[in-house]
């Protein structure tokens, strides 16, 4: 019979690039030796950025965390599109973006400021009828989804040079900033993907405090930002 770390808390991840969360929070379990850990937020394996971790008794507050808003910085690269919404999908059309300009990219990013409603895409954790849409995306296979009422609470244009457009969102959980870049591209008429992304905040936690990418597989550094709470 296994024996187990008997230890609860919140830990604040900052999940690298090229890996699931699923897999971070897996190797987290292990180093750490215990029997149950969650996670608040699925973050795609390309994107790199916060992701809280629970352990122990503390994934009873996963429903608490899932609900909280987010911020995310972002590349936008405009005038590629792909069957993904980001770099790791196939290519599927490449459009002239040359004639957009840093004014037309801040207009068309506050047409999505507020309450707007967003389709799920299909390579995302999502389940219908118990399956996840990216399982059936990589067999080839789209089924219908119902658009889903979200809110930007603020987006800004960081910067924009040579069809990348750096922004920065605030927004609700729930909100997919692969399919705001796909709409912000179709409104410009030239299309767009993510290039780069970067979950910096949930709710109040912020990924400066998290534990880094490098010592993710430190166990006593793991221990010591281990944050305790009550359950």
């Amino acid at each position: 019979m296994a024996i187990y770390n008997d230890i609860s808390g919140i830990l604040l991840a900052d999940k690298p690039g090229q890996i699931t969360s699923f897999k971070t929070v897996h190797k987290i379990k292990k180093i750490l030796n215990v029997k149950k850990t969650g996670h608040c937020g699925t973050l795609d394996p390309a994107a790199t950025g916060l992701l809280i971790v629970l352990v122990g008794k503390a994934t009873k507050l996963q429903d608490k965390f899932m609900k909280q808003d987010k911020v995310y910085r972002s590349s936008f690269l405009l005038g590629t599109i792909t069957d993904s919404g980001d770099l790791d999908g196939k290519v599927l059309e490449l459009k002239d973006a040359s004639l957009v300009t840093e004014e037309g990219v801040k207009k068309a990013l506050k047409k999505f400021e507020g309450e707007i409603f967003q389709i799920p895409p299909m390579f995302s954790a999502l389940k219908i009828n118990g399956k996840k849409l990216c399982d059936l995306a990589r067999k080839g296979i789209e089924v219908e989804r119902a658009p889903r009422k979200i809110t930007i609470k603020k987006i800004e244009l960081l910067s924009f040079k040579d069809n990348i457009a750096d922004v920065r969102v605030e927004c609700s959980s729930g909100t997919y900033i692969r399919t705001l870049a796909e709409d912000v591209g179709k409104i410009l008429g030239c299309g767009a993907t993510v290039a780069k992304l970067r979950r910096e905040k949930i709710g109040n936690f912020n990924v400066a405090d998290a534990v880094l990418p490098q010592d993710l597989d430190n166990k006593e550094i793991l221990e010591a930002k281990l944050i305790q709470t009550v359950f």
